[in-house]
């Protein structure tokens, strides 16, 4: 069990209501809002406990009307069939709440139907976006862009409504006409192909866009498919950063033919450096299959040439949720899929593998794991490793192990009661890196009998273990410490529990750094050390916003004129020392107990404490990475700067303050660097090009990576992706507050913009 456990302020709504994202966001459906808890490494807290940062996107006020028409006559339809004879009629259209989502005597249809996250890389920030649907058939996409408010981007639903409208409701201009409004069965041919069931969003492809003089750049774009009630699926294209309606690139709809659809995931294949897509549409009824999705001028795109279908009989076993799972076949040698569905209480799966003989198909069903129809899957993509759960807080870890032909499933129970005692469980998500598990809990059966109050809990359980995180970090093909901050969560943990790091840990990170020198370890050692640091330093005594009044008084008797004789002050100042004799004492009372068992004591006589002399080592130690990582990307912008500019070119890159900076060490001595320097100077040609102080045009001296001061005192930020002075009042910041950068400006060249996108330097952060 990982604490803290995150009470939810309303019940959970909709199917699958957990979902996490690419970078380490939990979204929660509830019957109110969508809580989004964002998962934190803090290097700056010695707490063990895991740091979560938690907003809310809130469900809307008004209720969504579908446009089926013009309001007037849909106001007269409505009122037409509500007071209709036909009972079949009046009745069907009263309790449907897709006709009436206001409700009137019904309860308000408020809360969320399903909730899913992007991949990395959508939004203005390089991270995930959001899709959301509500239980009133609203689809809304959101970004979080300055961290602290959500804010609604894009009203899908409405755009759709307004483009079948548009088109008399006809997908194509071949349909023959349909009925009038007046009649029923087209009033609800209209709300069923608006109706949304779920959506789910593709892998980032590559467009190619044509630019004014006929030059093709490549573009990132994404898909967004939304499967309907009616069958339809609307696949949406989007431009990349997703800024809003303007970055709607195209809109197309698949007639799937299924009946009765019930769920949808995104087929992702990739064989011999082509990618192939399609769509997996599972029915209520129990059928599964394959739709090609045809896209134009998508680089290296390809698709199906006709539906496959994976399982093709009616036997009433409802499909719940699919995932699909890239791996790598050992005995084939070549990539192949692995679809997983959850159908009633068993777990159908099928492999699909390319060979020169064709499309291969194996399927079967696993039976046996729940005494309960399955509530929530989910998979680990790492290794292929697939979890149940249903509602009797019964979770399946299943293991696929390849065979000859295909492969079987090794499965083995987790009884979430042995962690949490007696609950019952909503929906589970596994975490990108497999590190955790995320269970949605309210209490269970108590002697027999039910709960009075149901509290809805996010809790989270472990996967891996310090050593399975710590090599999987070691070995890691993303080399990005944000990406995997669950993996880093556990080794945070690990060293402020034992308050050191491992021997065998820091060995092979030393191994790697000798080996490849690649900034990922320097970054990963720079994490290590920082959070040794935080588990040697002494927990405050007390609350650290608490006032402290005993200062405060003190503080009055010292100051002049107050009229306070000479004995009253000599007075003030022996309690003044006295008091701080007594903090020192029990500091180092402290120190030396909580020192006893990790770290030998000091025999040097009047020296510092142990503890004190080994913050002060790993303080140095910090201090000689966070300098490396430094003139590391220094060199970087050096070799930007020397690519993309002309001879005696004024860069608004303090160039030459950056080379002086990096030559003035004469125990730095890097061969790179220096040519590089060499070659940047010849092209300068004498000229130094200083930034000056925007308040009294002195120049500003480049003495300090982090900030600029002028003779006249004024001290200036330094953005830490360019080293130019942050001359205004509005600036970015890392996620983890490491570092500060500016925000680009229109007379930024192309390549500055590019080195001003760059995550931190020090943690793989983004920048807000």
């Amino acid at each position: 069990r990982r604490e803290p456990a995150v009470r939810l302020q309303h019940g959970v709504s909709g199917l699958e209501p957990l979902a996490w994202s690419e970078d380490h966001r939990v979204s929660v459906s509830t019957a109110r809002s969508i809580a989004v808890l964002e998962q934190l490494s803090d290097v700056h807290s010695g707490g063990q406990e895991m740091v979560i940062h938690r907003t809310a996107v809130p469900a809307p006020s008004a209720a969504c009307l579908l446009q089926v028409g013009p309001k007037k006559e849909v106001a007269e339809c409505k009122e037409k069939f509500a007071s209709s004879v036909d009972p079949t009629v009046s009745q069907t259209f009263m309790l449907d709440r897709v006709f009436n989502p206001e409700g009137k005597s019904l309860p308000p249809m408020r809360g969320f139907k399903y909730s899913s996250w992007s991949p990395l890389g959508c939004d203005a920030n390089g991270r995930c976006l959001l899709a959301a649907l509500t239980m009133d058939n609203r689809l809304t996409i959101h970004a979080n862009l300055n961290r602290l408010q959500w804010v609604q981007l894009v009203d899908l639903t409405e755009i759709y409504g307004e483009r079948l409208y548009e088109a008399s409701y006809k997908l194509s201009k071949a349909d023959a006409p349909r009925g009038e409004l007046g009649d029923f069965s087209e009033f609800q041919r209209r709300h069923s192909m608006q109706t949304p069931v779920r959506m789910e969003w593709s892998g980032i492809c590559t467009t190619q866009q044509v630019k004014h003089n006929n030059e093709c750049r490549d573009v990132g774009s994404v898909l967004l498919a939304v499967l309907f009630e009616n069958s339809n699926i609307a696949v949406w294209q989007f431009q990349l950063p997703f800024l809003g309606k303007e970055s709607i690139t195209s809109c197309n709809t698949i007639e799937s033919g299924i009946n009765s659809p019930s769920v949808l995931s995104w087929w992702e294949y990739e064989h011999n450096n082509r990618k192939m897509s399609g769509l997996i549409v599972g029915s209520a009824f129990g059928p599964v299959k394959i739709l090609p999705v045809n896209l134009k001028a998508v680089k290296g795109y390809f698709t199906l040439r006709q539906p496959v279908v994976l399982w093709q009989e009616m036997d009433q076993l409802p499909v719940h949720s699919i995932k699909c799972i890239p791996l790598y076949h050992p005995y084939q040698k070549c990539s192949c899929s692995l679809v997983v569905a959850a159908r009633g209480a068993y777990v159908f799966w099928c492999l699909l593998l390319i060979s020169k003989a064709g499309l291969n198909v194996h399927n079967s069903h696993v039976t046996g794991l729940h005494s309960l129809p399955i509530v929530s899957m989910t998979a680990d993509k790492q290794n292929g490793t697939v979890y149940t759960c249903s509602s009797d807080g019964k979770v399946r870890q299943l293991i696929p192990i390849f065979t000859d032909v295909a492969l079987k499933f090794e499965h083995q129970l987790i009884k979430l009661s042995e962690v949490f005692g007696s609950v019952r469980t909503h929906g589970i998500a596994v975490s990108p890196c497999g590190a955790y598990l995320a269970v949605i809990t309210t209490e269970g059966m108590t002697n027999g009998l039910h709960p009075v109050n149901k509290n809805y809990q996010v809790q989270f359980v472990t996967l891996k273990t310090f050593e399975e995180a710590a090599a999987q970090l070691l070995e890691s093909s993303v080399q990005n410490l944000f990406r995997q901050v669950d993996l880093t969560d556990l080794v945070r943990w690990k060293i402020l529990k034992d308050k050191h790091i491992p021997q065998f840990l820091q060995e092979a990170l030393d191994k790697k750094i000798e080996s490849c020198g690649a900034t990922y370890f320097w970054r990963f050692k720079l994490f290590l050390l920082r959070i040794l640091y935080q588990s040697m330093q002494k927990a405050p005594s007390e609350v650290m916003w608490r006032p402290s009044h005993e200062d405060a008084k003190i503080l009055i008797s010292d100051s002049p004129g107050m009229g306070s004789t000479e004995d009253d002050q000599e007075e003030g100042t022996s309690k003044q020392a006295s008091k701080q004799n007594l903090c020192d004492t029990g500091k180092g009372m402290d120190i030396d107990d909580t020192a006893e068992d990790s770290l030998p004591q000091s025999s040097d006589i009047g020296g510092r404490e142990p503890m004190e002399e080994k913050l002060l080592e790993v303080q140095a130690q910090i201090e000689a990475v966070e300098m490396h990582l430094t003139r590391e990307h220094m060199k970087r912008v050096l070799g930007e700067v020397y690519l993309h500019t002309w001879i005696t070119e004024n860069t608004s890159i303090p160039t030459r303050g950056v080379c002086d900076f990096l030559m003035s060490d004469d125990g730095y001595d890097d061969r790179t660097a220096r040519v590089l320097i060499g070659h940047i100077l010849k092209k300068m040609n004498k000229q130094t090009f200083p930034e000056h102080c925007s308040l009294c045009k002195e120049i500003l001296p480049f003495t300090d990576r982090k900030q600029a001061v002028c003779s006249n005192g004024h001290i200036w930020l330094r953005c830490f992706l360019t080293y130019q002075s942050c001359q205004s009042l509005v600036y970015r910041r890392c996620l983890l507050h490491d570092s500060i950068a500016r925000h680009p400006t229109p007379e930024d060249p192309e390549w500055i913009k590019r080195l001003l996108q760059g995550p931190c330097t020090f943690c793989d952060s983004p920048v807000f």
